[in-house]
């Protein structure tokens, strides 16, 4: 059997190393389609010739347009005049157009239109005579609209830019006075969280006065931010100086920064498309004519490209962009100097990826063969639950060593890693190198109690030290823990299958799940450990495949990566200040500790490892390997994401605005840049990730079930065979489970799926570890310090999260101390008892050597 693995090992590893070099030319991937259908309603049976500057949202499922301005007699040119309205045009699917004349209080237009959940807040603006600092929220009562007061500007403003970016509010620059009018450099921010304090006015941009300029928000990759683009200078009867600046302001940090590129949009439209676009649409250059262009500018490479816009279409000026399923709307506007347009242009993405080939699928189709011939073959040793969980203690410590590795890396690190180093830096890096940090606390410490008693799983240590109730409580934590894992597991890859082929997400889902299943179920801990190991070469073949294509199709292969990341900060470790709120050096250094002492000292789905192989000096050898592994194997990963930035900022067109996902960059460049046959290995090394650590805990979750609470409510359930067919039937239960809370997830908007799992691991298990360390490492623990310590750890951690006073990389750390502080003082209050608990701690080791 052994050298029948060591060949699939060696054919895996020589398909993916030789299988690299790009067949595929790179080319553009986006366009966008048009729809100028929809069209404002006659007036009085007139034929409408549009507006501009009208105030734009909607309220659920209803557009409305309020206001604007537009020469209905004759254009500027023929000396025509200017008029400003009051009209409120709204727009439902099922009923069509209702206008009502007159709504707005007074005649209004070029102010800021903000979107709410509660109606459409209009800000600022002017008419023939007057600025205004008014801000009125727009609603509807049935058909009817209301106008609440909110609080007013600091100034009267319009033709300023602005946007809503989180729970903020933010405008900038604008004129304050229609006659003898003058750009300003006013900044001001609304917090919706905050309404009581008003408008607050910020330190502006480091560039010129402008208005008419564009802002979208949109992430950096850090965070959150307003962007800021173009507009034009102007005071007085000046003549105009039209900007191709573009500035960009952080909340968190308080501070603006300078962008690279030509931005001549002014009087254009801005609007976020994806997790890192921004698209540009039209706007003036500072000539006479308007530009017809799509711009489309990505936060992240920094790089500026244009989309093509069909012949017929005439993208307005002053006007608004509103999402629109999965496109956008913009809603009427100017289209020539004095010209409206009725015509509302909705624009849908086109974007067409590569689909899986035969040869694709057949290579898939042999590596999910090799998975179920190693669930078949160890079937045949499971006859006691013991083999199915314990593997009966005939695990070689490499194989060991290898599934643990991949059970502690899995999809989280294949997809997730290199979204992260993609969007920011290497500041993580040193967050999964913690293992390293551990691994003395591991092979002193936990292996040898673990092995000493004889235990199937970690809790039952627990029980041992304190009580029943401690070991179950820990157990439920850890079951449902696992529930969760495997919904991310499951998601991240089936994430990239939507990507790569088409397919539904739900329908990906399930099938990874049932696949998944089988061979767990079949094989036990066996075939969980061996198959992870033949993942673990795919999977790392995989990253490697990438990032050697990704070098054959840059200039300069590595050096292109290295110079440009090096230029833009990319391989950063964090800040050296100490700033536990952020993901700085210490801050990382800090929970990587903590967390990998919890995770490798108390989850089940790694100590379970420990105890498979024949000996405790085996078990030590396989958490060398698996450290040693993962300091290369976490640069890999790392590097694969910052040289996926550098190709993109090489060849911008080639990034689409269909990548609406952070975590989804590696499956785009994988379904676009790949050749035939790469492109099915590489899929091979999604399914790697992800079911490596699913097989884990679906294992994992049926061992503490079975062990420690089905044997607690069935104590004469000795029978080997019953056993195993309870532990197969739990793996099944908890397996189904873990698949319908992954097909909930994916209808959930989750900004990050790696800091989504930090999230959950810390809240749920991060009291775990203290726990476990105040039995080991004290005499005087108890069960009443310990259930007290647990309760705290639950507190504090959901008081932590709620705050925000430290950064989520900290919660297992948060949680780890306060269990271990409290429980400990909590003990104290009660009387010791006369049991001696020694050889359940360190002391009790430190005598057996003596």
């Amino acid at each position: 059997m052994r050298n029948l693995i060591l060949t699939l090992f060696l054919f895996f590893g020589t398909a993916v190393s030789t299988a690299g070099v790009p067949a595929t030319q790179l080319t553009e991937t986006d366009a966008i389609r048009w729809d100028s259908s929809l069209t404002l309603p006659q007036l009085d049976g007139t034929p409408n010739i549009g507006i501009a500057g009208a105030f734009s949202g909607r309220i659920g499922e209803k557009l409305l347009i309020a206001g604007g301005a537009n020469f209905p007699d004759r254009t500027p040119a023929a000396n025509g005049e200017k008029r400003y309205h009051r009209d409120l045009y709204i727009y439902d699917t099922s009923g069509g157009w209702q206008v009502i004349r007159d709504a707005l209080p007074v005649p209004r237009a070029y102010g800021i239109s903000v979107s709410l959940p509660e109606g459409v807040l209009c800000i600022g603006g002017c008419n023939a005579t007057d600025c205004t600092e008014q801000v009125l929220l727009l609603t509807l009562d049935g058909d009817q609209p209301r106008f609440t007061p909110w609080p007013s500007l600091p100034r009267p403003l319009a033709n300023a830019a602005g946007a809503l970016v989180g729970h903020r509010i933010y405008v900038a620059g604008g004129i304050e006075r229609v006659n003898e009018a003058a750009a300003t450099r006013n900044f001001f921010m609304f917090d919706l969280h905050d309404r009581g304090r008003g408008w607050q006015e910020l330190p502006p941009w480091p560039g010129p006065a402008r208005a008419f300029a564009v802002a979208a928000p949109q992430s950096d990759g850090f965070d959150n931010c307003f962007y800021l683009f173009s507009g034009r200078d102007f005071s007085g009867n000046s003549a105009w100086t039209v900007h191709h600046d573009g500035y960009c302001y952080n909340p968190r940090l308080g501070s603006w920064s300078s962008l690279e590129g030509e931005f001549p949009v002014m009087a254009g439209t801005a609007a976020p498309f994806g997790t890192n676009h921004i698209l540009l649409m039209g706007g003036r250059d500072g000539t006479n004519s308007d530009d017809q262009l799509l711009r489309l500018y990505h936060t992240i490479t920094g790089t500026l490209r244009e989309v093509p816009v069909p012949g017929g279409i005439v993208l307005p000026v002053t006007t608004n962009v509103l999402p629109d399923n999965d496109g956008i709307l913009i809603t009427s506007g100017e289209i020539s100097p004095g010209v409206r347009t009725p015509v509302l242009l909705r624009g849908t993405l086109q974007s067409t990826i590569h689909r899986l080939t035969g040869l694709d699928i057949g290579v898939i189709t042999l590596y999910f063969l090799s998975l179920a011939f190693i669930g078949w073959y160890f079937s045949k040793n499971q006859k006691t639950s013991d083999d199915y969980f314990k593997g009966g203690g005939r695990i070689p410590w490499f194989i060991v060593g290898l599934s643990i590795f991949g059970t502690a890396l899995s999809a989280i690190t294949f997809m997730a890693i290199p979204a992260k180093a993609f969007a920011t830096d290497w500041s993580y890096l040193l967050f999964n190198s913690g293992i390293v940090l551990a691994v003395p606390v591991i092979v002193l410490l936990f292996i040898p109690f673990y092995r000493r008693l004889n235990v199937t799983t970690a809790y039952e240590y627990l029980e041992a030290r304190f009580n029943p109730l401690v070991r179950i409580l820990c157990s439920i934590a850890f079951i449902l823990f696992q529930i969760g894992r495997m919904g991310v597991v499951l998601l991240l890859p089936s994430i990239a299958l939507n990507v790569v082929t088409g397919f539904d997400i739900f329908l990906c889902i399930t099938l990874m799940g049932v696949l998944s299943l089988a061979y767990t179920l079949m094989g036990g801990i066996e075939a969980v450990a061996w198959t992870e190991a033949l993942q673990v070469v795919v999977l790392l073949g995989a990253a490697v495949t990438v990032l050697v294509i990704v070098c054959l199709q840059l200039p300069e292969d590595l050096g292109t990566i290295v110079a440009s990341a090096s230029e833009a900060g990319k391989f950063n470790l964090g800040s050296t200040t100490f700033d536990l709120r952020q993901p700085t050096m210490w801050t990382v250094l800090i929970a990587t500790f903590f967390t990998n002492i919890t995770t490798y000292g108390t989850d089940q789905t790694i100590v379970q490892r420990y105890l498979t192989t024949a000996t405790e000096r085996e078990a030590r050898k396989g958490v060398y390997v698996n450290a040693a592994l993962t300091i290369p194997a976490t640069v890999l990963f790392f590097l694969v994401g910052t040289a996926l930035w550098a190709f993109y900022r090489h060849y911008p067109a080639e990034l689409s605005m269909a990548v609406r996902d952070s975590d989804a960059i590696l499956p785009w460049y994988i379904s676009t840049q790949l050749p035939s046959g790469v492109l099915g290995l590489i899929i091979a090394g999604l399914f790697a990730a992800a079911m490596s650590t699913l097989s884990s805990s679906m294992n994992s979750a049926a061992t503490a079930f079975v062990t420690d609470i089905y044997r607690k409510i069935s104590p004469a359930a000795h029978d080997g065979r019953a056993l195993l067919r309870t532990a197969r039937l739990s793996t099944l239960v908890l397996g189904l489970v873990g698949v319908g809370f992954a097909l909930i997830m994916a209808s959930w908007e989750i900004k990050s799926l790696w800091d989504e799992f930090s999230k959950i691991l810390g809240i749920l298990l991060g009291g775990l570890g203290g726990l476990f360390l105040l039995g080991l490492t004290t005499r005087r623990a108890n069960t009443f310090g310990a259930l007290c310590g647990i309760a705290a750890s639950i507190v504090v951690q959901i008081l932590v999260a709620r705050s925000g006073y430290v950064n989520l990389l900290l919660y297992s750390t948060t949680g780890f101390l306060s269990c271990f502080i409290v429980g400990y003082l909590a003990s104290l209050c009660v009387p010791r008892g006369k049991r001696d608990t020694d050889s359940l701690t360190i002391y009790g080791k430190r005598k057996s050597r003596t």
